[in-house]
């Protein structure tokens, strides 16, 4: 996931990336837990596309503002 291709996208379509994101961690890390986890370096990288979504987020709802 590229950040600039982020931010092209506008808010909602941001907070929907999120949130879909946000399970995928939530999946990957009960696979984790239970053993079924195969590319372990998946948590990682959906952890970090995550945060690179919210800074994304961040940086426009800090242009709103000014």
């Amino acid at each position: 996931m590229n950040a600039n291709d982020l931010r092209e996208k506008t808010v909602d379509e941001l907070r929907e990336l999120l949130a879909s994101m946000k399970k995928e961690s939530f999946n990957l890390r009960f696979q984790q837990a239970t053993g079924q986890l195969e590319n372990t370096a998946a948590v990682r990288n959906a952890r970090r596309n995550a945060a690179r979504v919210n800074t994304i987020l961040n940086e426009k709802a800090a242009a709103a503002a000014e």
